[in-house]
């Protein structure tokens, strides 16, 4: 009696169970990979109700970072100022400009639309609920509010820099000697180590890594690599 299907129809099951594998194993890797903080998260830039400028208001007027955010220093988490923080500027420049109404609403009683409402700025950087960081303990330690946040003092929109993933916290606590800074440099954007050596030598340092090291022996600093460090 003849074969009724080819004998090409014995591998067919085979086939299909390979190309379904390959197809099972191609979606988790997209998933893998779609669902990092890299690319969740990196680039996010949203509108805010004020357009304001870090750019202008770092680069060009040379405003300090804690003028704003008075909280980073003494706090676990970074303040986003008051509208009284803005108006204490703005009463006096810029004033008419029509993108500060959302502001003159919040605070400006003599202003026609004012409804005393807080300003609803929209949060960028946010850890989960799942993490512990703490502010303060990283700036009275030397580290830059640039190196989680990026050239702030570039940015007309403040846009999502770097990852904030857990590996890359790790690689920070690994080699924070790569990060440090003198405290009086930490909310410089312009900083740079090698600059600052020359300006400034230090004994038996020839390298900002060397310094870096320096860094890291005089503020005592040994973070922990270990789950409880952020996961409390």
């Amino acid at each position: 009696m003849a074969n009724t299907f080819p004998r090409w129809c014995n591998l067919l099951p085979l086939k299909i169970a390979f190309c379904l594998l390959s197809v099972a194993v191609g979606l988790c890797a997209a998933f893998y990979y779609g669902a990092t903080p890299k690319t969740l998260v990196v680039g996010y830039q949203p509108a805010q109700p004020i357009p304001f400028s870090h750019k202008i208001h770092i680069d060009q007027l040379g405003m300090d970072c804690r003028y704003c955010h008075p909280f980073v220093e003494v706090s676990g988490h970074a303040n986003v100022p008051s509208a009284s923080t803005c108006w204490n500027c703005h009463q006096h420049v810029q004033l008419e400009s029509p993108r500060l109404a959302p502001l003159r609403k919040s605070i400006d009683p003599a202003y026609p639309g004012y409804d005393g409402k807080p300003i609803e700025w929209v949060r960028v950087h946010k850890a989960p609920d799942y993490v512990y960081f703490n502010h303060s303990a990283h700036m009275n330690r030397g580290v830059s509010c640039q190196s989680c946040h990026g050239n702030v003092n570039q940015m007309d929109v403040i846009t999502h820099d770097q990852p904030l993933s857990m590996g890359w916290c790790l690689a920070c606590h690994r080699s924070p000697e790569n990060f440090l800074r003198p405290l009086e440099e930490v909310y410089r954007m312009d900083y740079n180590a090698q600059s600052f050596l020359t300006q400034h030598p230090q004994p038996g340092v020839q390298s900002p890594r060397e310094f870096g090291l320096k860094l890291k022996e005089r503020f005592k600093v040994n973070p922990k690599t270990t789950c409880t460090t952020c996961h409390r």
